[in-house]
């Protein structure tokens, strides 16, 4: 049962992103280009997206479990560290060269996209890299587990 509730919430995600614009790389650099011929309607997607995800987390920290019965694994950390702002950094650099983030990127290789296999290949690169490079930060006791 949760594997088809994650398959329907990655549809209805991914129809989204297609009829909000996110999944076109040309409305995206419209919207961040602010000094230019800027395209403010993705801002409202975004702020839809964010009041709904607001809601979702206060509902969902007030439970344990989620409706199909799944222990909540909510995030925990508050404080913010070199690591996300340099992650942060490096995520908006990508979009903004890009036009894509991962979501929208993967939506836009299943529509046939060709940038978007560039995009994706370049994506799962850098996960690869980086799960070499904590890879080896780590004790040889735990990378076992």
């Amino acid at each position: 049962m949760i594997a088809l509730a994650s398959l329907l919430a990655g549809l209805v995600f991914g129809l989204g992103l297609i009829l909000s614009g996110m999944a076109d790389p040309a409305k995206v650099l419209g919207f961040l280009d602010i000094a230019g011929a800027w395209d403010p309607s993705l801002a409202f997607v975004m702020a839809g997206a964010i009041a709904v995800g607001m809601v979702a987390f206060m509902v969902a920290r007030r439970r344990t479990v989620s409706l199909l019965g799944a222990q909540m694994r909510l995030p925990t950390a508050r404080h913010i560290d070199r690591r996300l702002l340099v992650g942060g950094m490096l995520f908006g650099v990508g979009w903004g060269i890009a036009g894509f983030c991962p979501g929208p990127g993967l939506v836009a290789l299943g529509m046939g996209e060709v940038k978007a296999l560039v995009f994706v290949a370049a994506m799962l690169a850098g996960m690869g890299i980086f799960e070499l490079l904590e890879g080896r930060k780590r004790p040889a006791a735990t990378r076992a587990a």
